[in-house]
């Protein structure tokens, strides 16, 4: 039988959850161990959990002891129960191994080209980047390191500003926050009216960001 799915809306909802954030269709945990070797030990702790259930999430230790945790269960395509009894059993090893959580720190990057024809394009970036293309025509990197892609479809040309922006995903309860610090750093908002889906911010020059959460996608 198939793990059942759970939506944003339940995550929110659901208990024993705090030290994660939903962003851009994964949990993102952030834990920092008392030292590097500290970290190391935890995170192989995780691994060895992960093992044990067969089900792995996407693992990276970092310096000074950064321990940072994705998990989703990609044959679903999307956050599952697995992904959040995963989750949990984490935090209880991360306070059994003295590591605190930074739940707001979590974030994933994409890129998105505004276009005409996704199809005509999509090949060159595919190549260029050696990426892969997905399902819903989106690219990621199979190392697992880059940005995402995107295309977005366009009624008509676009001329009179680039065609990159930059999308932001962030824990919903730093979005706030995070525009503030744009802001001011000397960007403008563009646009509001899709938050708190998102809001479409500029630097000076007219290039564009979206900081974006999951809450008000339905």
């Amino acid at each position: 039988m198939a793990p059942t799915r759970v939506s944003a809306t339940e995550l929110d909802q659901t208990e024993g959850l705090d030290d994660w954030r939903f962003v851009l269709g994964a949990l993102h945990g952030t834990f920092t161990a008392p030292s590097f070797t500290d970290a190391g030990r935890f995170a192989a702790a995780i691994a060895a959990e992960a093992d044990d259930r067969d089900h792995h999430p996407d693992l990276a230790l970092g310096y000074p002891g950064k321990v940072r945790i994705v998990l989703t269960t990609h044959s679903e395509g999307g956050v599952t129960e697995l992904d959040v009894d995963l989750a949990c059993r984490i935090s209880e090893m991360a306070a059994e191994a003295g590591a605190t959580a930074e739940p707001s720190v979590g974030q994933a990057v994409e890129i998105a080209i505004d276009t005409m024809d996704a199809d005509a394009i999509r090949p060159f970036w595919v190549a260029v980047l050696d990426y892969k293309e997905q399902a819903d025509g989106s690219l990621s990197d199979p190392r697992g390191s880059g940005p995402a892609f995107w295309f977005q479809q366009m009624d008509e040309p676009r001329t009179e500003r680039n065609r990159f922006h930059i999308d932001v995903d962030v824990p919903h309860d730093g979005a706030d926050a995070r525009i503030e610090a744009a802001l001011a750093a000397g960007g403008r908002m563009i646009s509001d009216d899709r938050a708190r889906a998102f809001w479409v911010l500029a630097d000076v020059d007219g290039n564009e960001a979206c900081i974006c959460t999951w809450q008000d996608r339905d």
